[in-house]
């Protein structure tokens, strides 16, 4: 098949670029409505950025040898064409959007994914606020291997809906034409991802194109200003707690439960789910 680029890496410099042009803007046309930036979270930020780069590496190893024995496995082959590509980008779009919205409904995936929104500011620092433990999401991708996409195809098509998420992390930007709103994800539908609100929560999940969202019912607009971050925010700043604390409050919950079904829901329930207690003080009437 012909040699794909490596999107992320060609656009590193475009990344660093950006993210400078766009904190000389909050130096130059502040807003108070605006989080911008604060430097211990665009350093955690960036560290995060970094450390992903670095197990990401290792976890490919691994990720490819399945893939690769999958690929193997299957009768099936799509070419790398010109008009196979965007077939190709739109179907991983597509388990891209499941596997987001997987993340935000299971907590085991939600612990990989909360890095991402552990950020109480939003700007394009955020988007590299990366998680460390990537290896949750080669599943999604399967169906893709066992229609005869390639790896490295499907490598490239993931890095390609990646860089565009990268923009889309700004409150600089403000809602776009109508028609661009109603197909691609947006900086305002994007917003709406990141924020705390209750009725933003887990919504707009979409990698490039927001129309998943509107056919599967989990669009919402931006109307209220957004408050980003967790429902229950982080204090720390350390790389390493931000990339764990969620695996460790899971740990604590498993190794406080009553039953082994509430150990195995702890982990496959959503990030909010506790067992209801039945407990009674003694003497109230049953």
């Amino acid at each position: 098949m012909p040699n794909l680029p490596d999107v992320v890496l060609w656009s590193i410099p475009a990344f660093v670029l950006l993210t400078v042009v766009e904190m000389v803007s909050y130096r130059f046309h502040p807003d108070d409505e605006e989080q911008g930036y604060a430097a211990k979270d665009t350093a955690t930020s960036l560290g995060m950025g970094l450390g992903s780069l670095f197990f990401d590496a290792g976890w490919k190893i691994p990720i490819a040898l399945a893939y690769s024995a999958l690929y193997e496995l299957t009768p099936l082959r799509v070419p790398v064409l010109w008009w196979t590509v965007p077939l190709m980008l739109l179907a991983q779009d597509f388990c891209y959007y499941w596997q987001h919205r997987g993340h935000h409904v299971v907590r085991i995936l939600w612990a990989s994914h909360v890095v991402h929104h552990s950020s109480r500011h939003y700007n394009l620092s955020t988007a590299l606020r990366q998680p460390w433990t990537g290896a949750t999401s080669w599943v999604f991708y399967v169906p893709m291997v066992l229609a005869g996409v390639h790896p490295a195809a499907l490598a490239f098509c993931s890095s390609v809906n990646l860089v565009y998420q990268f923009w889309i992390h700004t409150e600089r930007i403000d809602r776009l034409a109508r028609p661009i709103e109603y197909v691609l994800n947006t900086p305002s539908h994007h917003r709406v991802h990141h924020a705390s609100q209750g009725g933003y929560l887990d919504r707009n999940f979409g990698g490039i194109l927001i129309l998943f969202d509107r056919m599967f019912g989990s669009f919402t607009p931006e109307t209220d200003r957004p408050v980003f971050g967790l429902t229950k925010n982080i204090t720390t700043h350390n790389p390493l707690r931000v990339a764990t604390h969620e695996y460790a409050a899971i740990a604590r919950d498993v190794a406080g439960a009553r039953t082994w079904g509430d150990r195995v829901r702890h982990l496959t329930k959503g990030p909010g789910w506790q067992p209801v207690r039945t407990d009674r003080p003694e003497g109230t009437a049953a």
